[in-house]
């Protein structure tokens, strides 16, 4: 905790900042799904707004990097939260109209919001002088989605309680853009530095020589098969727990709730297991909880089966996120730290997509079980890359 109130107030800024604009990706997971089962042409369809926001952070990921780096961090994050709020206007719109595809565009717009909002947890490395505090720097960023973890499936499921006369859910979208003009208000408290605003004038590698090197593939594979296989797990989730097995929403929303918890409250401590048995093994110990949940889960499909799988499945995406994301900087100079970044989240965030886009699939075709084993080729790969980086620490 001491390491945490050394941080500049720019990283505090940027911790809340990024906490209520996450808010948006927890709200559509609970709901985003749900609705979609109703209103969409074919059940096997009731991920697609959930793929669409993550395809959303995938396709935007390098434009939001170019207009970053073209306009500053400070007005370039305001292209992100003209996205937010328009992607909540569009959501609130496909309820009133039970529009399947303006739920979908929602999504795209939400998710293309969030690429600028994932690029905060850069600004916090860029706030802190002294190298040695980029790792409580990037903990108090993860924490900050403790916050999302409350506040979005509470939106999602208070908005449709206080706005009985509105159809289904059209509440949860009208709060979200709230919360989200909130989160503008306090992203106007941060101070652009130094580092975000210089222009670049170093000779710079190019990035297809940068993505070859063990320093990228090992941070940026590994990250993104960590967010590929959680979202494939947690989106197939609020299904299957609601729609298939018959669990009220209260408890779908409070599996959610903790796996997101799970997912944000080991960055109390992470930082310091990379700092003293290096991020290879950590990101081991992340793969090894993965094959956990997969064993869990194949157990049966009662609510203890699913807590645990959640569980499980958010410390794993920790340290394996966690890992990549400390171990990235690394890979390149600070003259190619933007076009690297880019290309680190368009793998992370594509992974994602193309997770969320098939989970449906396995769930209404394969059944739970069948999407779970899906997941072992790949699980094998994630071991693979943490050893590898084991042998580098070493």
């Amino acid at each position: 905790m001491a390491s945490f109130l050394k941080l500049p107030r720019n990283v505090w800024i940027l911790a809340l900042a990024q906490s209520i604009g996450m808010c948006a990706t927890t709200m559509m997971t609970l709901v985003g799904g749900l609705l979609a089962t109703r209103i969409a042409p074919s059940p096997k369809l009731a991920t697609v707004p959930l793929a669409a926001l993550v395809i959303g952070t995938a396709t935007a990921a390098v434009p939001a990097a170019l207009l970053l780096r073209r306009f500053g961090r400070k007005r370039g994050s305001l292209f992100g939260y003209a996205l937010g709020l328009a992607g909540a206007g569009t959501g609130f719109l496909g309820t009133l109209t039970s529009g399947f595809y303006l739920l979908a565009l929602a999504g795209l717009l939400l998710g293309m919001a969030a690429a600028f909002w994932q690029q905060f947890r850069f600004a916090a490395l860029e706030s802190v002088a002294d190298q040695t505090q980029h790792g409580p720097a990037l903990s108090l960023m993860l924490c900050g989605g403790l916050l999302a973890a409350f506040i979005g499936p509470e939106i999602g499921a208070r908005g449709d309680e206080w706005f009985p006369a509105l159809p289904s859910y059209a509440g949860s979208f009208l709060l979200l853009g709230l919360v989200t003009l909130g989160g503008l208000g306090v992203f106007q408290l941060y101070r652009e530095t130094g580092g975000s605003t210089r222009r670049e004038t170093a000779t710079t590698r190019p990035l297809g020589e940068i993505v070859k090197t063990a320093a990228f593939i090992i941070p940026a594979l590994g990250a993104a098969i960590g967010f590929g296989m959680m979202t494939f797990i947690m989106h197939a989730t609020p299904i299957t727990m609601h729609e298939v097995c018959g669990f009220d929403l209260g408890s779908t929303k409070r599996v959610i709730q903790g796996h997101i918890v799970a997912m944000y409250l080991p960055s109390l401590f992470s930082g310091g297991l990379i700092a003293r048995f290096g991020v290879g093994r950590v990101m081991t110990a992340g793969a090894v909880l993965y094959i956990g949940v997969v064993t869990v889960g194949l157990f049966g499909q009662e609510l203890v089966h699913f807590w645990g799988t959640l569980l499980l499945l958010g410390v794993g995406w920790n340290f394996l996120f966690m890992g990549g994301t400390a171990l990235l900087p690394k890979s390149y100079a600070p003259a190619e730290r933007f076009k690297v970044q880019a290309a680190n989240d368009f793998m992370v965030f594509g992974a994602q997509a193309a997770a969320s886009l098939s989970s449906g699939w396995f769930v209404f075709t394969l059944g739970w079980h069948g999407l779970l084993l899906g997941c072992l080729p790949i699980l094998l790969v994630a071991v693979t890359l943490s050893l590898w980086q084991v042998r580098r620490d070493d």
